[in-house]
């Protein structure tokens, strides 16, 4: 199934799921609650981030060819970081380059982003499926110049400016996706395909890291997990290829859809 989180008049929020002919039924309910899809047409203004996330939870260097591209070695563990919830941007709304923070590498990464619908600690590999609400297309949008060079390295910061994390368009259920290591995803930048991989290529694949990161943590349901990005970043073009005012970018996952954001100034 395919749920949205969608504004109609007079500025309500609810969820809707999408019909296979592109029409949109209400949902009485949350993804994250108990739901029931009702005959309902849905009066969909605008289509939003399908989730407000608990927690964004990121994972980098996961794709071995992208280890590979930024020169790294493959690790034992997940590496793992946070992005600020206030970095979640809508689908077909802007992301804004730093004014104020003077950044001038913005770079893209089109990555699979797992929903939690269930709290979770030290859950084993095993289960870890079960307790997935959802996947959804992300943009691990990354200020390279904070990130790896100011001030040391400042992962949190250069991934964490307002608008840096768009999700969408829909949620997808696990029925619809039941192994989600087996998904074609690209991301391209006014139409070039710049990234163009399958998640099967992940180092450690969706329930490794849902394991791992519900040891000793609790995973709220809402939580948001960005599985990293593959091979073909900005960062690694020769020469590096960084977003400017008025690019449009669009990562693209199999069974899932399509998300696209321009890119423009903070004052946009």
């Amino acid at each position: 199934m395919r749920i949205i989180r969608y504004e109609e008049p007079p500025g309500k929020i609810r969820y809707a799921a999408q019909q296979a002919d592109g029409k949109h039924l209400r949902i009485e309910g949350d993804p994250f609650a108990g739901f029931k899809v009702t005959d309902e047409p849905a009066n969909v203004q605008k289509i939003l981030a399908p989730v407000i996330p608990a927690m964004i939870w990121c994972v980098g260097k996961n794709y071995r060819r992208h280890a590979d591209e930024v020169g790294m070695g493959i690790d034992e563990y997940p590496e793992v970081f946070a992005k600020g919830i206030n970095s979640i941007q809508n689908p077909d709304e802007p992301i804004r380059i730093p004014a104020r923070a003077k950044s001038s590498e913005i770079d893209y990464e089109g990555e699979l982003v797992v929903v939690i619908g269930k709290p979770c600690k030290d859950v084993a590999r095993e289960h870890a499926l079960a307790h997935v609400a959802g996947y959804t297309c992300g943009n691990d949008v990354s200020a390279r110049d904070w990130q790896l060079r100011r001030g040391g390295t400042q992962w949190c910061r250069g991934k964490s400016f307002d608008t840096f994390a768009p999700l969408g368009p829909c949620l997808v259920t696990p029925d619809s996706i039941p192994d989600p290591s087996q998904l074609q995803i690209q991301t391209l930048v006014n139409g070039r395909v710049l990234q163009d991989a399958n998640t099967r290529d992940m180092i450690h694949d969706v329930p490794a890291l849902i394991a791992f990161l519900s040891q000793s943590t609790t995973l709220l349901p809402g939580t948001v997990i960005f599985t990293g990005t593959p091979s073909g970043v900005g960062m690694a073009q020769n020469p590096p290829l960084w977003l400017k005012d008025g690019d449009e970018v669009s990562v693209t996952i199999e069974k899932i859809g399509t998300l696209t954001n321009r890119v423009c100034g903070e004052k946009c």
